[in-house]
Protein backbone atom coordinates (compact mmCIF):
# COMPACT_ATOMS: atom_id res chain seq x y z
CA UNK A 1 0.00 0.00 0.00
CA UNK A 2 3.02 2.24 -0.22
CA UNK A 3 2.32 5.11 -2.54
CA UNK A 4 4.40 8.01 -3.70
CA UNK A 5 3.47 11.18 -1.82
CA UNK A 6 3.23 13.03 -5.13
CA UNK A 7 0.55 10.55 -6.24
CA UNK A 8 -1.38 11.11 -3.04
CA UNK A 9 -1.18 14.87 -3.50
CA UNK A 10 -2.35 14.60 -7.11
CA UNK A 11 -5.35 12.50 -6.04
CA UNK A 12 -6.21 14.99 -3.29
CA UNK A 13 -5.98 17.90 -5.72
CA UNK A 14 -8.23 16.19 -8.25
CA UNK A 15 -10.84 15.39 -5.61
CA UNK A 16 -10.75 18.92 -4.18
CA UNK A 17 -11.05 20.44 -7.66
CA UNK A 18 -14.13 18.35 -8.45
CA UNK A 19 -15.83 19.35 -5.23
CA UNK A 20 -14.90 23.02 -5.65
CA UNK A 21 -16.36 23.09 -9.16
CA UNK A 22 -19.59 21.61 -7.83
CA UNK A 23 -19.75 24.10 -4.95
CA UNK A 24 -19.27 27.07 -7.29
CA UNK A 25 -22.18 25.81 -9.39
CA UNK A 26 -24.41 25.50 -6.32
CA UNK A 27 -23.64 28.77 -4.54
CA UNK A 28 -26.76 30.82 -3.84
CA UNK A 29 -29.20 28.03 -4.73
CA UNK A 30 -29.93 26.75 -1.22
CA UNK A 31 -33.01 28.32 0.41
CA UNK A 32 -33.18 28.13 4.24
CA UNK A 33 -36.09 25.69 3.96
CA UNK A 34 -33.62 23.15 2.57
CA UNK A 35 -31.03 23.52 5.32
CA UNK A 36 -30.79 20.78 7.94
CA UNK A 37 -29.52 21.54 11.43
CA UNK A 38 -27.08 19.00 12.92
CA UNK A 39 -26.87 21.10 16.06
CA UNK A 40 -27.45 24.68 17.15
CA UNK A 41 -26.42 26.89 14.19
CA UNK A 42 -24.61 23.89 12.64
CA UNK A 43 -26.13 23.51 9.19
CA UNK A 44 -25.78 20.85 6.53
CA UNK A 45 -27.35 20.58 3.09
CA UNK A 46 -27.41 18.07 0.27
CA UNK A 47 -24.62 20.16 -1.25
CA UNK A 48 -22.27 19.15 1.58
CA UNK A 49 -23.21 15.49 1.16
CA UNK A 50 -22.87 15.50 -2.62
CA UNK A 51 -19.50 17.26 -2.42
CA UNK A 52 -18.28 14.56 -0.06
CA UNK A 53 -19.58 11.82 -2.37
CA UNK A 54 -17.66 13.36 -5.28
CA UNK A 55 -14.49 13.52 -3.20
CA UNK A 56 -14.83 9.98 -1.88
CA UNK A 57 -15.43 8.62 -5.37
CA UNK A 58 -12.32 10.30 -6.77
CA UNK A 59 -10.11 9.22 -3.88
CA UNK A 60 -11.18 5.60 -3.74
CA UNK A 61 -10.77 5.33 -7.52
CA UNK A 62 -7.21 6.61 -7.15
CA UNK A 63 -6.44 4.39 -4.16
CA UNK A 64 -8.94 1.50 -3.87
CA UNK A 65 -7.27 0.20 -0.70
CA UNK A 66 -7.81 3.50 1.13
CA UNK A 67 -10.62 4.66 3.39
CA UNK A 68 -12.33 8.05 3.57
CA UNK A 69 -13.22 9.75 6.85
CA UNK A 70 -15.36 12.83 6.31
CA UNK A 71 -17.63 15.16 8.20
CA UNK A 72 -20.91 14.34 6.49
CA UNK A 73 -20.95 10.71 5.34
CA UNK A 74 -18.23 8.85 7.22
CA UNK A 75 -17.33 10.48 10.55
CA UNK A 76 -15.47 8.34 13.03
CA UNK A 77 -12.08 7.43 14.44
CA UNK A 78 -9.12 7.29 12.07
CA UNK A 79 -8.17 3.70 11.20
CA UNK A 80 -4.62 2.62 10.38
CA UNK A 81 -3.25 2.55 6.86
CA UNK A 82 -4.03 5.13 4.20
CA UNK A 83 -6.97 7.30 5.21
CA UNK A 84 -8.32 10.37 3.47
CA UNK A 85 -9.54 12.94 6.02
CA UNK A 86 -12.03 15.17 4.25
CA UNK A 87 -14.11 18.25 4.89
CA UNK A 88 -16.19 18.75 1.73
CA UNK A 89 -17.33 22.23 2.75
CA UNK A 90 -15.54 23.96 5.60
CA UNK A 91 -17.55 27.09 6.25
CA UNK A 92 -21.05 25.88 5.38
CA UNK A 93 -22.79 28.89 6.94
CA UNK A 94 -20.54 31.21 4.93
CA UNK A 95 -21.42 29.27 1.77
CA UNK A 96 -25.15 29.48 2.49
CA UNK A 97 -24.91 33.26 2.91
CA UNK A 98 -22.62 33.72 -0.10
CA UNK A 99 -19.85 34.99 2.18
CA UNK A 100 -16.80 33.97 0.11
CA UNK A 101 -14.75 32.28 2.83
CA UNK A 102 -15.26 28.55 2.55
CA UNK A 103 -13.09 25.69 1.41
CA UNK A 104 -12.64 22.05 0.53
CA UNK A 105 -10.04 20.25 2.66
CA UNK A 106 -8.49 16.88 1.78
CA UNK A 107 -5.57 15.22 3.58
CA UNK A 108 -3.84 11.89 3.05
CA UNK A 109 -3.08 10.38 6.46
CA UNK A 110 -0.92 7.27 6.77
CA UNK A 111 -0.99 5.47 10.12
CA UNK A 112 -2.11 8.64 11.85
CA UNK A 113 0.33 11.08 10.20
CA UNK A 114 -0.68 13.56 7.49
CA UNK A 115 1.65 13.23 4.50
CA UNK A 116 -0.18 15.31 1.87
CA UNK A 117 -2.89 17.92 2.05
CA UNK A 118 -4.91 20.29 -0.08
CA UNK A 119 -7.15 23.19 0.93
CA UNK A 120 -9.07 24.72 -1.94
CA UNK A 121 -10.39 28.24 -1.27
CA UNK A 122 -13.37 27.89 -3.53
CA UNK A 123 -14.51 31.40 -4.47
CA UNK A 124 -11.16 32.83 -5.63
CA UNK A 125 -9.90 29.46 -6.89
CA UNK A 126 -6.80 29.48 -4.69
CA UNK A 127 -5.18 26.13 -3.93
CA UNK A 128 -3.03 25.56 -0.86
CA UNK A 129 -1.09 22.31 -0.75
CA UNK A 130 1.69 20.61 1.17
CA UNK A 131 3.54 17.32 1.41
CA UNK A 132 5.60 15.98 4.28
CA UNK A 133 9.09 17.37 3.75
CA UNK A 134 8.07 19.16 0.55
CA UNK A 135 7.04 22.54 1.91
CA UNK A 136 3.76 24.43 1.87
CA UNK A 137 2.47 26.24 -1.18
CA UNK A 138 -0.20 28.68 -2.36
CA UNK A 139 -0.59 27.75 -5.99
CA UNK A 140 3.09 28.02 -7.10
CA UNK A 141 4.29 30.33 -4.31
CA UNK A 142 6.12 28.76 -1.39
CA UNK A 143 4.69 29.72 2.00
CA UNK A 144 6.42 30.67 5.22
CA UNK A 145 4.94 31.62 8.56
CA UNK A 146 5.40 35.20 9.69
CA UNK A 147 8.47 36.53 11.46
CA UNK A 148 6.48 38.63 13.96
CA UNK A 149 7.93 38.17 17.44
CA UNK A 150 6.17 40.82 19.52
CA UNK A 151 2.65 39.86 20.63
CA UNK A 152 1.58 43.52 20.41
CA UNK A 153 2.21 43.29 16.65
CA UNK A 154 0.49 39.93 16.18
CA UNK A 155 -2.76 39.38 14.30
CA UNK A 156 -4.48 36.29 15.69
CA UNK A 157 -7.20 34.19 14.10
CA UNK A 158 -9.84 32.34 16.08
CA UNK A 159 -13.04 30.34 15.85
CA UNK A 160 -16.04 30.71 18.12
CA UNK A 161 -17.30 27.62 20.03
CA UNK A 162 -20.78 28.03 18.54
CA UNK A 163 -21.43 24.27 18.62
CA UNK A 164 -20.30 24.00 22.24
CA UNK A 165 -21.76 26.95 24.13
CA UNK A 166 -20.67 25.36 27.42
CA UNK A 167 -17.13 26.45 26.43
CA UNK A 168 -18.10 30.12 26.07
CA UNK A 169 -17.00 31.30 29.56
CA UNK A 170 -13.56 29.78 29.05
CA UNK A 171 -13.35 31.14 25.51
CA UNK A 172 -14.39 34.63 26.58
CA UNK A 173 -11.62 34.73 29.20
CA UNK A 174 -9.11 33.69 26.56
CA UNK A 175 -10.49 36.13 23.99
CA UNK A 176 -10.15 39.05 26.38
CA UNK A 177 -6.57 38.15 27.28
CA UNK A 178 -5.45 37.75 23.66
CA UNK A 179 -7.22 40.92 22.56
CA UNK A 180 -5.62 42.96 25.34
CA UNK A 181 -2.11 41.84 24.37
CA UNK A 182 -2.19 41.54 20.56
CA UNK A 183 -2.75 43.77 17.53
CA UNK A 184 -6.16 42.22 16.92
CA UNK A 185 -8.32 39.13 16.47
CA UNK A 186 -10.16 37.95 13.36
CA UNK A 187 -12.81 35.24 12.87
CA UNK A 188 -13.59 34.53 9.19
CA UNK A 189 -15.35 31.20 9.84
CA UNK A 190 -13.30 28.42 8.19
CA UNK A 191 -10.62 26.74 10.31
CA UNK A 192 -9.02 25.16 7.24
CA UNK A 193 -8.48 28.60 5.69
CA UNK A 194 -7.45 30.11 9.02
CA UNK A 195 -4.59 27.59 9.16
CA UNK A 196 -3.67 28.46 5.57
CA UNK A 197 -3.46 32.10 6.66
CA UNK A 198 -1.08 31.09 9.45
CA UNK A 199 1.03 29.18 6.92
CA UNK A 200 1.05 32.22 4.62
CA UNK A 201 2.05 34.61 7.41
CA UNK A 202 -1.18 36.60 7.30
CA UNK A 203 -2.14 35.37 10.75
CA UNK A 204 0.66 35.14 13.28
CA UNK A 205 -1.34 32.74 15.45
CA UNK A 206 -4.67 30.93 15.65
CA UNK A 207 -6.70 29.07 18.25
CA UNK A 208 -10.03 27.34 18.58
CA UNK A 209 -11.38 25.26 21.46
CA UNK A 210 -13.15 22.46 19.59
CA UNK A 211 -12.32 21.18 16.14
CA UNK A 212 -12.49 17.81 14.39
CA UNK A 213 -9.77 15.96 12.44
CA UNK A 214 -11.29 16.94 9.08
CA UNK A 215 -11.16 20.62 10.07
CA UNK A 216 -7.41 20.59 10.67
CA UNK A 217 -5.68 17.66 8.94
CA UNK A 218 -4.60 19.46 5.76
CA UNK A 219 -4.16 22.88 7.41
CA UNK A 220 -1.95 21.51 10.17
CA UNK A 221 0.41 20.01 7.60
CA UNK A 222 0.52 23.34 5.76
CA UNK A 223 1.45 25.27 8.91
CA UNK A 224 4.16 22.82 9.91
CA UNK A 225 5.65 22.70 6.42
CA UNK A 226 5.68 26.52 6.41
CA UNK A 227 7.80 26.51 9.58
CA UNK A 228 5.05 26.88 12.17
CA UNK A 229 3.91 24.89 15.18
CA UNK A 230 0.52 23.29 15.83
CA UNK A 231 -0.47 21.69 19.15
CA UNK A 232 -3.40 21.26 21.46
CA UNK A 233 -3.78 23.36 24.62
CA UNK A 234 -1.41 21.04 26.50
CA UNK A 235 1.31 21.47 23.90
CA UNK A 236 0.76 17.99 22.42
CA UNK A 237 1.47 17.82 18.67
CA UNK A 238 -1.08 15.01 18.12
CA UNK A 239 -4.08 17.07 17.01
CA UNK A 240 -5.91 14.76 14.59
CA UNK A 241 -8.78 14.25 17.00
CA UNK A 242 -11.68 16.24 18.41
CA UNK A 243 -10.36 19.01 20.62
CA UNK A 244 -8.60 22.37 20.80
CA UNK A 245 -5.88 23.63 18.52
CA UNK A 246 -3.22 26.34 18.81
CA UNK A 247 -1.09 27.31 15.81
CA UNK A 248 1.41 29.99 14.91
CA UNK A 249 4.95 30.88 14.12
CA UNK A 250 7.26 29.48 16.82
CA UNK A 251 7.43 32.66 18.91
CA UNK A 252 3.76 33.59 18.76
CA UNK A 253 2.67 29.99 19.26
CA UNK A 254 4.61 29.83 22.53
CA UNK A 255 3.16 33.15 23.71
CA UNK A 256 -0.39 32.28 22.64
CA UNK A 257 -0.25 28.87 24.29
CA UNK A 258 0.88 30.43 27.57
CA UNK A 259 -1.90 33.04 27.48
CA UNK A 260 -4.57 30.46 26.71
CA UNK A 261 -3.38 28.11 29.46
CA UNK A 262 -3.38 31.01 31.90
CA UNK A 263 -7.06 31.73 31.17
CA UNK A 264 -8.28 28.13 30.85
Amino acid sequence: MKRDVAQLLAAAQLAADRAATFLREQEGRQDPERWSEKGRADFVTEVDREAERLIAQALTEAAPESRVVGEELTPGALPSGLVWVVDPLDGTTNFLHRFPFYAVSVAAVVDGDAVAGVVQHVSPGIRYHATRGGGAWQNRTRLNVSTIREPKHALVGTGFPFKHVELLPRYQRQFAAVLERSAGIRRPGSAALDLCDVAAGRFDGFWELMLAPWDVAAGTLLVREAGGIVTDLDGDAAVLRHGPIVAGNPTIHAWLLAVLQERS
